[in-house]
């Protein structure tokens, strides 16, 4: 035992017992699951009456009440099956809307039973074929009350069914309106706190590494596959004008400075760093009951079982941003996310077609702030000369201000019709100063040689808090597709 105090003692002393982790600031509640219930979460809707709505790959849709209290509190009933592969949930006046393979529908319990028993097709203007590959993700309503569908090619590859590579706005009156083309394999799809909307894309072709892109109406956002469609009358009706067809080869910003309707990603995954089946999108809106990232977004990573947190800024009029770790070890693929008002993200799993490091074949889970503040990069905003960092804590002035607690390099994609890329284009810029805010809240970075269309790729081991604790995660990837004037 006096051995024992003494390792406690001296680790205490030496900092070791203080290193920050992940789980003392977001806890995990893995919720349990009824056997019959083989989950494999698709969509979460947390509804008016405090019920949270989960649908399966599997075509049901299960109401977990108490979605809020300590695992094991929680009563299950299924309220429908029969569907097709839901990966999408929203509601509307007493109607809970999904979008399943095949059609945006909706259900709703006439009879006050606890099971749905009207079903309406609200819009099913795409077509599929039956390939494995034929998702199609839905959105919440936007401000107009549309529902956005991204819809994946056939096998990822082409687009032999209608709208296939295309997103879609369902109109509250069941209309379908072409929005924009170049979907490759979408892995999910929201908004950031403004009601931009945005999915993920994943590595493929015209993929170089998975994405994080804005949907903009009548923009092209990369993989041409789909650009057959453009000849339908109800296209040329809103979007009149076909893209030109990017060059393989070639680099996202290049390209982007040839095709005006070309947006490319504003945040680039690295590749295996950051994961590699990029998935669902949601945003804190929580008004700081999530912690310090207030109106920040956050992807999840099927393959990796992780949750990462995204900054994004406007440059010149378009989104760009940055990347950072932020929670792993969730049990299954992470596949869906929803931030709910009281601070609390819900994430849904499942495993089948892709392994995921979290080894369970699908969960439910839950993450709450534990009220701690963890020591992390807040923000990482580009300047003409290099970059601004906020920090969540005030830094240790010393460490924050040492270039050599820096490091930093670039790299990016080849944009090409060939499956994926490797990291491209490597260059080492130069950290010519660091200086810290009067607060020391910040630090500004003057950087020589800045690349324009690269990741920049910077890892603050060296920097501690003025409690002299390092960064729960030290790396920031920001795509630098533009830089300030």
């Amino acid at each position: 035992m006096r051995w024992l105090s003494l390792c406690l003692i001296f680790a205490t002393s030496t900092g070791f017992a203080q290193a920050p982790v992940e789980d003392d600031f977001y806890k995990l509640t893995s919720f349990s699951i009824p056997k019959d219930a083989y989950l494999e979460t698709g969509a979460t809707d947390l509804l008016p009456d405090g019920r949270l709505a989960v649908s399966t790959r599997r075509g049901e849709v299960w109401m977990v009440e108490n979605p809020f209290a300590d695992a094991g509190q929680q009563k299950w009933s299924r309220f429908a099956h029969g569907l097709h592969e839901v990966l999408g949930l929203t509601h509307k006046d007493g109607w809970l809307y999904l979008t399943q393979r095949g059609d945006v529908s909706r259900i709703k319990d006439s009879n006050g039973d606890g099971v749905a028993d009207v079903y309406e097709v609200v819009n099913d203007d795409w077509q599929i074929n039956g390939d494995y590959h034929e998702y199609a993700f839905g959105s919440k309503f936007d401000k107009e009350g549309n529902i956005w569908v991204v819809l994946c090619l056939t096998g990822s590859f082409g687009s032999d069914s209608k709208y296939r590579g295309w997103c879609l706005r369902v109109t509250p009156d069941g209309k379908s309106i072409p929005t924009c083309s170049g979907i490759r394999s979408p892995g999910g799809i929201g908004t950031n706190a403004a009601g931009d909307m945005f999915y993920t894309d994943n590595q493929g072709p015209w993929n170089g590494t998975c994405a994080l892109k804005h949907l903009i109406p009548g923009k092209f956002v990369g993989h041409p596959g789909g650009f057959k469609w453009y000849d339908l009358p109800e296209v040329k009706a809103v979007l009149p004008t076909k893209p030109q067809e990017p060059q393989s080869g070639s680099r996202f910003m290049t390209e982007a400075k040839k095709i005006p309707e070309y947006e490319p990603p504003i945040i680039l995954f690295p590749y295996k760093k950051m994961g590699q089946s990029a998935s669902g999108v949601t945003c804190d809106t929580s008004g700081g009951k999530f912690g310090p990232f207030e109106n920040q977004m956050f992807v999840g990573d099927q393959t990796n079982s992780t949750v990462m947190r995204c900054f994004l800024e406007t440059v010149d009029g378009h989104y760009q941003g940055v990347c950072f770790p932020f929670r792993e070890g969730f049990a299954s693929g992470t596949l869906t996310l929803e931030m709910s008002p009281n601070g609390a993200m819900f994430v849904g799993g499942t495993n089948r077609g892709w392994g995921s490091r979290g080894n369970k074949p699908y969960a439910l889970e839950r993450l709450n702030w534990t009220g701690k503040t963890p020591f992390e990069i807040h923000e990482m905003r580009a300047k003409p000369d290099g970059f601004e960092l906020t920090f969540t804590e005030p830094v240790h002035r010393e460490t924050a201000a040492d270039v050599e607690s820096y490091k930093l390099q670039t790299y990016t994609y080849i944009f090409q019709s060939a499956y994926g890329s490797p990291e491209v284009d490597f260059t080492t810029p130069t950290i010519k100063s660091a200086t810290v805010a009067e607060d020391n809240k910040s630090v500004r970075l003057v950087i020589e040689g800045l690349q324009e269309g690269h990741i920049h790729e910077l890892v603050s081991a060296g920097v501690k808090n003025a409690n002299d604790q390092p960064l729960v995660h030290k790396e920031a990837y920001y795509t630098l597709n533009r830089i300030p004037k």
